[in-house]
């Protein structure tokens, strides 16, 4: 009985142990510069840069979402294990972002007499695979997290039984995936890359002129466009136009210095 109380309390310590916030140390390895990358705690509002050796620390804890950025490379979601707690030490590999280069035309030079350089093109029109009978797609490409999310949740056309008489089944990876809680995540990671795309857009667009009326500290924006990001209704204010998005970005701001003032 005694040693059962032992393992319980030992048991209980760990878990209290993982309920805390510990110091992570880190470092971020590339093929270029490692200085100054944004290391965002987005579950607890940690906020970290990268020094000239790529180290970093910020406060975590068990299955908080760290998001590492940068603008030269590919941005990174990741979520903190019981076994980052333990050996409290994290080792993120950036890949570099690939810019496509300009297109080149390269050819005769046309002269503008549409009678005559329609004569004179080499130009022919692109095969489409609807023409020749092969079916395709036309949207707007998926990123690898969305490819995964829909073939975790994909329905097949049903052999025997149907759900509801639709002549519809779920796969069984499918109620596999909705079981283990796969799906749920994956829903979480799409969300999460689709928000930082948005995020990352705004910032390209309306950052410069936004900060120069609502000014803040350098080691502060990106912090504030990540409060922004966590709204619930970021994606619907400001996915549909700039001007939409920059009245959501004022009133975010008021919102931002209040809390700032708060914790000062």
């Amino acid at each position: 009985m005694r040693a059962i109380k032992i393992v319980f309390s030992i048991l209980m310590g760990l878990n209290l142990g993982y309920a805390q916030m510990t110091e992570l140390s880190g470092v971020v390895e590339a093929n270029e510069s490692v200085d100054g990358i944004h290391v965002v705690n987005k579950s607890r509002r940690q906020y970290a840069t990268t020094n000239a050796s790529g180290k970093f620390k910020i406060q975590v804890m068990v299955k908080d979402t760290l998001v590492i950025s940068s603008v030269q490379y590919k941005l990174v979601s990741l979520a903190v294990s019981e076994e980052d707690i333990a050996v409290k030490k994290l080792t993120v590999k950036l890949e570099p972002k690939v810019n496509e280069l300009d297109e080149v035309v390269v050819g005769k030079i046309l002269t503008g007499d549409l009678s005559s350089d329609i004569l004179n093109s080499d130009a022919k029109p692109d095969i489409n695979f609807y023409d020749v009978g092969i079916p395709g797609y036309t949207g707007e490409k998926k990123t690898a997290n969305e490819r995964r999310l829909q073939e975790a949740s994909e329905v097949n056309p049903t052999l025997g039984g149907s759900l509801g008489g639709a002549g519809i089944s779920v796969s069984a990876i499918a109620l596999i995936n909705a079981i283990t809680g796969r799906t749920k995540r994956l829903k979480h990671i799409v969300k999460l890359e689709r928000d930082e795309a948005l995020m990352y857009g705004l910032k390209a667009r309306l950052s410069e002129s936004f900060f120069d009326e609502h000014p803040l500290e350098n080691n502060l924006k990106m912090d504030f466009l990540y409060f922004c990001s966590e709204d619930e209704n970021f994606m619907e204010q400001c996915g549909t136009s700039d001007l939409e998005a920059l009245e959501f970005m004022k009133e975010k701001y008021k919102q931002y210095q209040i809390n700032r003032a708060v914790k000062e």
